[in-house]
């Protein structure tokens, strides 16, 4: 049994996700101690709850340890079970996150998952849902992950109620990421929106395309008015082509401008863009679970503008489960990173 210290590093929820998934993947059991130990409200979450019945459900995996507060979880996998499955998150915990820990624990599996969850589908600490949808979920199908989306229903903090479904098709190879650097200089984006007048998804709009424009960058942004049991508003920007993958989102907040959340996330891809980064550090940090496992096949290599917190994180928790190796190069500009065993 591989042994977990759920405070290393970040400390936080994505230890359990990515854990439970290369578990069922590696077919390895794992207990995972001290979760969540140096945080505020320590322990299993409800969202984190939520994730960990579902994995458990679609592998019909022996769990003990499984309640919201525990900082001890004992995980047993089992077979990957085909079928359609529907399950309500209860809060807003994030659609997202529960999706990528689904979609990383089924990924050997020569079964066919559906999977439609009820929650948040654009809430702080997460990726946007367009951020998954245009980004994620594209660069695993960049690697031989075909993965089917809809997003039905928004659904903002704090009633959720946001609903979402994907399809997860087997896998027959998942091919190495070879980036270099790109030439593409064209921003594109969303602005959604719900139940707040028009003027601060336009605001927010503005304030991106000023920012952008000023670097040189063509943009293509558009506006979304939707319907959601919580009233919201939050911005997705990406920049993509065959070498480069880039993306940022950022969720409003009471008492935070418009023009706040139109800069910021304006800010963070001209940062990206201007670094030489061919994978954004949030995408990267989403991905390197997928590089790990495509080594068998080549040596994946991109750049990104820095390593975060949970890429480092997760790099280690990957090395307990695979026999793999992550080359970290600094450069004038930006980090080339090479994933190899």
């Amino acid at each position: 049994m591989i042994k977990i210290d759920g405070s290393y590093g970040e400390g936080g929820g994505q230890i359990l996700r990515t854990a439970l998934g290369l578990s069922v993947l590696t077919d390895k059991p794992v207990e995972i101690f001290n979760i969540r130990k140096n945080r505020s409200n320590p322990g299993i979450r409800p969202q984190h709850f939520s994730a960990i019945k579902i994995i458990q459900e679609i592998c019909n995996s022996e769990v003990s340890g499984l309640s919201v507060g525990s900082k001890r979880l004992v995980f047993k996998p089992n077979e990957v079970k085909q079928g359609k499955y529907n399950f309500d998150i209860g809060t807003a915990g994030s659609v997202t996150l529960v999706f990528q820990a689904i979609i990383l624990s089924v990924l050997k599996s020569n079964k066919r998952i559906e999977v439609n969850l009820v929650g948040g589908t654009d809430v702080k600490w997460s990726p946007s849902w367009d951020f998954f949808e245009r980004v994620f979920l594209e660069l695993l199908d960049k690697i031989g992950v075909k993965v089917e989306s809809n997003l039905k229903k928004r659904g903002y903090y704090p009633k959720g109620g946001g609903e979402a479904y994907i399809k997860i098709n087997p896998v027959s190879k998942i091919k190495p990421l070879a980036f270099q650097n790109s030439n593409i200089n064209k921003v594109e984006g969303l602005v959604h929106i719900s139940d707040l007048p028009d003027h601060i998804n336009k605001r927010i709009k503005h304030t991106a395309v000023k920012y952008l424009l000023k670097e040189n960058l063509k943009v293509d942004i558009h506006t979304q008015r939707c319907e959601t049991y919580s009233s919201g508003v939050g911005i997705t920007l990406w920049i993509k082509d065959s070498n480069m993958f880039l993306g940022s989102c950022v969720i409003g907040e009471r008492g935070v401008s418009s023009e706040t959340v139109g800069k910021k996330a304006s800010e963070k891809i001209i940062n990206e863009f201007k670094n030489g980064a061919t994978l954004d550090l949030y995408s990267f940090d989403q991905i390197v679970p997928y590089l790990a496992l495509a080594v068998e096949n080549g040596i994946s290599k991109c750049y990104i503008s820095k390593v975060s917190k949970h890429a480092e994180t997760n790099m280690w928790l990957i090395k307990k489960f695979l026999d793999v190796d992550f080359d970290l190069i600094y450069k004038d500009k930006g980090i080339e990173v090479n994933v190899h065993t």
